[in-house]
Order: C-alpha cells, then sequence, then structure tokens
C-alpha cells in the first residue's frame, strides 16, 4: 500500500544507507538515494519526495543548512538521523524545520513508526477536507477543535485560552516534538521573551488538569531539554 510513496534518504555512510533501503523497500516505499547533500537537494528537487531521512553529518555541507534550503520551497516532512545527541543540535534541526529527529543507532520499529507519523501528520495538515480538523482522540481524552471543548471520561475540562492553544497546537502535531520556543512564538508572539518559565508554568496546570496523574503524564510528554509531545491518536 505504500508503492507510490517515495523516500529520499540522504545518507553518506554506505552501510547506513543499504539498512534504510532495505527497510523500507520491504514495507512497500519507494527509495531515491542520495550520498551528499547536493545529490540530495537535487533529488529534492527533481523527484518531489513525500518525506526525507536525513543525516546531519554529510561530507559537502551540513544537514542544518540543508533543512534551511529545503523549507524555502516545500513543507515535505524531513526526519533527521543522525549520531549527533546533543540537545542543541536536535534543538536547532527542529527550529529550522525538521519534523522529527531519530539519534543513531535505532531499529525498524522506531524508524517505520516515525515515517508513518510525519506522513500522517503531513496528509493531515495538506489536504482540504473538512477531516483535517477531526477531533483528537487518545485514550479517553478528546479534543474538538472547532468547538474548543476539552474532555476526559466525557467531563469537560476548563482551560484557559492560552492552555488550549498549547493543547490544540500539540495535539495538531501529535508524535512529533515541539521545540520550546516554537511553542512559546505560536501562544505569545514572535517578540516574546525567549524564557521557558511561563511555558512551565502553563504546562503543570495543563497536566493537573488533563492527565489522571500529572506526576506520571500519559498525554502530553516531556523531551528534556527539547519541547514537548502529545500522546498519538487512537
Amino acid at each position: 500500500m505504500n508503492q507510490k510513496i517515495k523516500i529520499l534518504v540522504i545518507e553518506d555512510e554506505k552501510n547506513i544507507l543499504s539498512f534504510i533501503t532495505s527497510v523500507l523497500t520491504a514495507q512497500q516505499y519507494q527509495v531515491i538515494p542520495a550520498s551528499t547533500g547536493r545529490d540530495g537537494l537535487s533529488q529534492a528537487a527533481s523527484q518531489c519526495p513525500d518525506l526525507i531521512l536525513l543525516d546531519l553529518g554529510l561530507p559537502d555541507m551540513d544537514g542544518m543548512n540543508i533543512i534551511k534550503k529545503v523549507r524555502a520551497w516545500t513543507s515535505v516532512p524531513i526526519i533527521v538521523i543522525s549520531a549527533r545527541t546533543q540537545e542543541d543540535d536536535k534543538v536547532q534541526a527542529l527550529d529550522n524545520g525538521a519534523d522529527d529527529y531519530i539519534t543513531k543507532p535505532f531499529g525498524n520499529p522506531e524508524l517505520l513508526a516515525r515515517i508513518r507519523t510525519a506522513l500522517r501528520h503531513s496528509n493531515r495538515m495538506q489536504t482540504d477536507d473538512p477531516l483535517a480538523l477531526r477531533p483528537y482522540r487518545s485514550g479517553n481524552l478528546h479534543i474538538d477543535f472547532e468547538k474548543h471543548l476539552v474532555t476526559r471520561d466525557g467531563q469537560e475540562i476548563h482551560l484557559t485560552q492560552n492552555e488550549f492553544k498549547i493543547v490544540a497546537l500539540l495535539a495538531k502535531n501529535c508524535g512529533r516534538v515541539l521545540t520550546y520556543d516554537r511553542l512559546i512564538e505560536h501562544i505569545w508572539g514572535p517578540y516574546s521573551e525567549n524564557d521557558n518559565t511561563i511555558l512551565r508554568v502553563n504546562m503543570a496546570n495543563i497536566r493537573r488538569k488533563l492527565e489522571p496523574n500529572p506526576a506520571e503524564p500519559i498525554y502530553i510528554f516531556t523531551e528534556i531539554g527539547i519541547g514537548y509531545r502529545m500522546a498519538e491518536e487512537d
């Protein structure tokens, strides 16, 4: 069923490129390989892939620059696959426009799950179908974006305007990490102070209202030093 889905893999390590290609081909994805940044950018422009897997440590250019160049003309999902484990690298990649970040080494199930999430989100955001604004459902949590209504176990949860904005943005991007800076800019504007304190206070209030046990969240997860991620839909 994935036969028509094209995935561009920009990776200079031959063994990793071969591994990824075999995994994706087995799932009926069409793989477009590229071993340099320049080749990857050329393939992205000419082949119009449905998703890009991008290594940051390429021989001819830094992957961060590739993200910026691709984002200048397309919103195709980009998943970074990198050996860089520093939080700053992850934050920079996500803020530059990457949709997700996988640290090497990784297993087949994780790779395929991240790809499915990115493709689902891309399809949902790019369609004109009214279902694009369909309510979010995960477990007993239900969010109706149009009605600004949040319920858990059938009971309405009263959120402030900013709390709802945070929850709605996370829910519309469920399964993806949103950085602190992106959330702050979306809620308080591009000229707000880059201070996570107000976001953390709001998140503590949100978890107190949403989570059965705020100390062990099942709906909104913290990616330490990076941001927050909403549980995937059922």
